[in-house]
């Protein structure tokens, strides 16, 4: 689907047949060192990406289903590609992972 917007990326991912757990605490530990990663309590908008390097992942596990759906948002003008690019030369550098990233120009 395309939708009227400058920037900013949804995903929608399903997976199917999974047996129920505690898919939120699992992901808050796997991400807690992130600094560009947040799991949300409701679904994420674009609008909350815009001119970050931030990825906003929610979780919803359908019961009756057993299907897990899992949702980002990113700004794909940031973390989809240039603010990605430089937090992965930061590492690559031995750098702070956040280096140049915390407040960069949004345009448009």
């Amino acid at each position: 689907m395309v939708i009227p917007a400058s920037r900013g990326m949804i995903a929608n991912i399903k997976l199917f047949d999974i047996e129920d757990m505690d898919f939120k605490t699992l992901y808050e530990d796997f991400y807690k060192d992130e600094p560009f990663v947040k799991i949300v309590n409701k679904p994420p908008h674009t609008k909350w990406t815009i001119g970050t390097n931030m990825c906003y992942i929610y979780l919803y596990y359908h019961k009756n289903l057993k299907t897990l759906e899992i949702i980002s948002a990113i700004d794909n003008l940031g973390k989809g590609a240039s603010s990605q690019a430089v937090q992965n030369m930061n590492i690559m550098f031995g750098l702070y992972e956040t280096l140049g990233i915390d407040e960069f120009p949004l345009i448009p």
